[in-house]
C-alpha cells in the first residue's frame, strides 16, 4: 500500500524515507536525537563548518544541546538517516 504521491505507507515494512535535508537551509534547525546522547535529546544547528577544501560544500555541522549547551559535530548526512535524527523537536517519551 501506498500514500498519495508514491510514498510507502507506515507498516508496509518498507525502509523509513530519509530525512530531506538542505545543506544551505541546515542553520538554526532543530533535531531531536533518536537515541540520547549523555542524556541529551534536543539539538540545535548552531554552525555549518566551512568545507575542507576551498569552494567544496560543508562536510559538517556542529550543534548544540538545548538543555545543556554542550557541542557536538557530526557529519550533515548523519541528520539524513531517520534511526540517528528526526527533524524538529520531538516530545520526549
Amino acid at each position: 500500500m501506498t500514500k498519495p504521491g508514491g510514498a510507502p505507507a507506515a507498516g508496509d515494512g518498507a525502509a523509513p524515507a530519509r530525512n530531506r535535508v538542505d545543506p544551505k537551509k541546515l542553520l538554526l534547525g532543530k533535531w531531536t536525537a533518536v537515541v540520547p546522547r549523555d542524556r541529551e535529546k534536543h539539538f540545535l544547528v548552531v554552525k555549518v563548518l566551512d568545507p575542507e577544501v576551498a569552494g567544496g560544500p560543508a562536510t559538517k555541522v556542529q550543534l548544540e544541546a538545548v538543555f545543556s549547551r554542550r557541542l557536538l559535530t557530526v557529519p550533515w548526512r548523519e541528520l539524513e538517516d531517520p534511526a540517528v535524527w528526526t527533524q524538529g523537536w520531538s516530545p520526549v517519551s
